[in-house]
Parts: structure tokens; sequence; C-alpha cells
């Protein structure tokens, strides 16, 4: 008896351990199996979150050059993109963040910045249809530091973080013909041109009255946004705005427009070129006197890393 209880014992224990040994098994082999999406699944991501980053550098050294040239010169570009874009349902928010800036230190003209800006949009809609929104629009422009323009060995100060600033309110449609472009209309739109400087506001710049730090503007607005996949290598990154300001010379539109082309070379190696227009009534800083309006172009060409994340 004592002998049968024994091998019952021993029996049970070697079941019990052939089970363990299984299980754990199973378990291995589960671990080390790689998650697949099931097909069905058509769950879409409620937010989209991402950004780029570009950063070129350029630098020149001379000696006893005899073609000629600056002793020293060296040169800096950088561009940061972030956007976040919300979909849930008929209802959608994107925001958008835009920041450059550029600076160049040669030998005859010291050190100068040749391009600062900073740049928010955020835009809320609600589906009508597939391809219109009912859309609300938050926008706000301006740059991180000092400005000046030249004139020989002479610069004068013209501008500087809020100053000028431009703060934007508008509500209108948002058409949406095809994928990656954006057509933003409104007939009621309000614009703040801050001048967050006493040296700036006592000359009255930028549509402000002299002494004062703000201004508000009533009119029309229209902005085109587009981004295209040229081919493999080749992206592009457009927008266009419009506003015609009723409360002063309507028929003289503001225009404010940025290009970005990039070639990407190898994995963080890219190509770069921006191309900004800029007409605005109000900036009077140009011309034999120094006091009239006047088209600005700015044209950057570069290469260097570029992060894409």
């Amino acid at each position: 008896m004592k002998q049968l209880f024994l091998m019952s014992t021993l029996l049970m224990s070697i079941l019990l351990v052939n089970a363990q040994d299984k299980t754990i098994r199973n378990l291995q082999t589960e671990s080390g199996r790689s998650i697949k999406k099931d097909a069905a699944d058509t769950a879409k991501k409620i937010w989209k979150t991402g950004g780029m980053f570009s950063f070129n550098l350029s630098q020149a050294a001379l000696s006893n050059w005899a073609a000629g040239g600056d002793d020293f010169s060296m040169a800096i570009t950088s561009y940061l993109n972030l956007y976040a874009f919300y979909k849930h349902g008929k209802h959608s928010w994107d925001n958008t963040f835009d920041a450059n800036f550029g600076y160049v230190n040669t030998t005859s003209l010291g050190a100068r910045k040749n391009d600062d800006r900073i740049d928010l949009l955020s835009k809320y809609g609600y589906e009508l249809n597939p391809k219109l929104n009912l859309s609300g629009l938050f926008n706000f422009r301006s740059q991180m530091l000092k400005g000046y323009t030249y004139s020989g060995d002479e610069k004068t100060f013209t501008s500087n973080f809020l100053a000028p600033a431009y703060v934007l309110v508008s509500a209108g449609l948002d058409y949406k013909p095809v994928k990656n472009l954006s057509i933003f209309v409104s007939p009621m739109t309000s614009r703040w041109v801050i001048v967050n400087n006493d040296s700036l506001s006592a000359k009255g710049l930028y549509g402000v009255d002299t002494g004062r730090h703000s201004t508000n503007e009533l009119g029309a607005y229209a902005t085109i946004n587009y981004t295209a996949n040229i081919n493999k290598t080749v992206t592009y990154k457009g927008r266009l705005d419009l506003f015609s300001n009723y409360k002063s010379h309507p028929q003289n539109v503001d225009i404010f427009m940025t290009n970005m082309f990039a070639v990407k070379l190898s994995r963080v190696i890219s190509a770069t070129w921006s191309l900004d227009i800029i007409y605005d009534d109000d900036v009077k800083l140009f011309g034999k006197d120094k006091n009239s309006a006047g088209t600005q172009i700015k044209s950057v060409v570069g290469a260097g890393l570029m992060v894409k994340f």
C-alpha cells in the first residue's frame, strides 16, 4: 500500500512538471511573436504629430588670395517646423509652428542676421461636407531678435520681438479640394498690429499711430497652404496670405508668401531653398528717403542637416 502511494505521488509530480514545462514553452513562444495589426481594424489616429529641423553651416577663410574676398566669412541658417493635427468625427484642429533664423559674419560687414521669423497658426474646423469646413483661425507672427537695415557703414534699428507682431483672428470657410491643399477665405477678419518698442512706436512705423503700441484692422483675409512630394527626393511646402484692410486703402492688399523646397541627398543630409515675398503698404522703410513701401524678397539656399520626426 505504501509502495502504491509512493508510485502515485511520483507519477503526479512527473505530470505536473511536464505540464509546467509545456506552459513555459508556450509563453516563450507567444512572447517572441510579432504583433501585427488586424486587417479588419480600420480605426484612425485622432492626433498626428511631427516636424522637421534643418541646420546649414558654411565657412570660408582666405589668406593672400589673389582673386580677392573677405578674409573670413561664416553663415548659419536654421529652420524648425512642428505640427499637431487633430481629427475626430466632424471636428478637426490643425496647428503648425515655424521658426527661421539666419546669421552671417564677414570681415568687411561684421555680424548680422539675415533671417528671423516665428509663426504660429491654429485652425479649428467643423465639417460641412468632405471638402468644406466651417472654420475659425488664429495666427501669430513676429521675430526673435533685433533687426536693422544697412546703408554703407550706417545701420538703422527697425524691428524687434513684438515690434512688429501680427495677431489675426478670423472666421470663414476652409475648402480642401485635394489632399494637402487648403484654401481658407474670410470676409470678416480682425488683425492687430503690435509695436511694443518705445523708439519704434515714436516713429509711427508699421501703420501704428505715433506714440501708440498697437492698432486694430478689420478686413478680408485668405490663406492658401499646400505641401507636396514632387518626387522621391524633392518636397515642397508653401503658404500665401492675403489681407485687405477695410479701414484704410482696401485696394492695397498685404501679401505674405513663403516657399520651401527640400532635396533629400541622404537620410539626414538635404539641400534647401526658401523664397519669401512680403508686401505691406504700412511698412514704409524703403525707397530713396526710406519712407515708402516696397516688395520684400528673401531667398536662402543651403545644404546641411535635415531631420524629420
